[in-house]
């Protein structure tokens, strides 16, 4: 695959996104060591980022898993991670959610 932009582009490009990830970073973990104490308003924020982050990675896969939008019964994924949810509401267990996901998403698949 070509590009209409010469390599010295490209590669600016590529350097300025690097250091620009690196100085994000860089600030967390410089802010982080100047302040005593993490603030409790930025401490309970802080404790919802794994959920966020894992659902910002899943839902994708869950709701377009071929790349188009599916909101259908057909669309077994959806449905074992509706399955999951409903699991993981009612039993706050990690193995059970598992077990629920993968177990709907498999009769899905290979049984019905």
């Amino acid at each position: 695959m070509t590009t209409s932009y010469d390599p010295v582009t490209v590669w600016g490009v590529i350097v300025l996104a690097g250091a620009l990830t690196f100085a994000i970073r860089g600030s967390f973990v410089y802010l982080f060591g100047r302040i005593d104490t993490v603030p409790p308003r930025i401490k309970s924020a802080l404790e919802y980022v794994p959920a966020a982050v894992f659902a910002a990675l899943v839902f994708p896969a869950l709701v377009a898993p071929t790349g188009d939008l599916s909101l259908s019964l057909g669309n077994d994924r959806l449905v074992a991670g509706v399955l999951a949810a409903l699991a993981a509401w009612y039993t706050e267990r990690v193995f059970v959610t598992i077990a629920v996901g993968m177990g709907a998403l498999w009769v899905l698949r290979f049984v019905v």
